[in-house]
């Protein structure tokens, strides 16, 4: 059983890709040593901003034991999540063979307004498929992608009935009332999405946070986790992780990434998402101060 509780600030890590559209380890895996280098206490591997939905599970997997050989596995959380139960046990069942802190899992997101009890046999199905490989499980709630929210309620049954394997939950509504309900569940930790709301994290019980802009702003996000009452720098963060979402977000940050390693390749994305246009690359913001300073 797997015992290291992800906490802090976490980045959820964009996927470097080669000119085919695989992911192209090397880059990646210089990015995940810089973030770690430079604020994050851990990195979510896989998620949305990893394009992983775009991505064959083979592929997932390959990445994932790259990134297990050079990263501490026990400090990074990977993405699993599929509309089909069978390919997100096998994705599980290899983070969990490689040691990662915990899989992060979507609903099956195909199926709209499907009722509780068929996404809890989803869950259900998962837990009793990977029991002898037991990795913490984290719901990851993201409504304006799936369709699809984690009630409370269902969230609090999830972890009665299983509290050995539900852990917790990244948040990506960018409703913090919702997030701190969710964070009242005993013994379940919440990440929001958002790197300013770790200003919050001591009164609404988060446990840090999983974010695409930590990709550049890990740095400020780490002073911030520390010291979250330090006057201006939530506002800061804020300003940051705006200027970065007025591009669309994923080609965004990762046209960034691609200009603070000067690697242009990283700014690879694969359909349906598109590449910046001149004006929206113009658009961009310059890298946040501190993250541009060498690690």
């Amino acid at each position: 059983m797997i015992t290291t509780k992800p906490r802090g600030v976490i980045a959820a890590i964009a996927t470097a890709l080669t000119e085919d559209g695989r992911p192209d380890h090397a880059p990646t895996l210089r990015h995940a040593h810089w973030l770690m280098e430079n604020g994050c206490d851990g990195l979510n591997l896989l998620g949305t901003t990893g394009e992983a939905s775009s991505l064959p599970a083979a592929d997932r997997m390959a990445l994932m034991s790259a990134m297990a050989g050079e990263i501490a596995p026990a400090r990074m959380m990977v993405g699993t999540g599929c509309p089909d139960l069978a390919t997100t046990v096998a994705l599980t069942r290899h983070a969990a063979d490689l040691g990662f802190a915990g899989a992060l899992v979507l609903p099956p997101y195909y199926y709209k307004g499907v009722d509780e009890a068929g996404l809890y046999a989803f869950f259900e199905g998962l837990i009793e498929a990977t029991a002898d490989r037991p990795i913490p499980i984290y719901l990851y709630n993201f409504p304006q992608m799936t369709r699809l929210r984690f009630a409370p309620g269902f969230a609090a049954w999830l972890k009665a009935s299983f509290p050995d394997r539900i852990a917790g939950a990244k948040d990506s509504s960018g409703d913090l009332d919702y997030a701190a309900e969710l964070a009242r569940i005993r013994g379940f930790a919440v990440f929001p999405s958002d790197e300013a709301a770790l200003a919050q994290a001591p009164a609404r019980g988060f446990a840090g946070c999983i974010s695409a802009t930590v990709n550049l702003t890990a740095p400020l996000a780490q002073k911030l986790w520390r010291t979250p009452a330090e006057p201006g720098l939530a506002e800061e963060l804020g300003r940051h992780r705006r200027a970065i979402a007025a591009t669309p977000l994923i080609p965004g940050v990762k046209a960034l990434v691609a200009r603070l390693h000067d690697a242009p390749g990283y700014a690879r994305v694969l359909p349906p998402l598109a590449p910046l246009t001149k004006d929206q690359a113009q658009a961009l913001p310059a890298l946040p101060s501190r993250a541009a300073e060498p690690a």
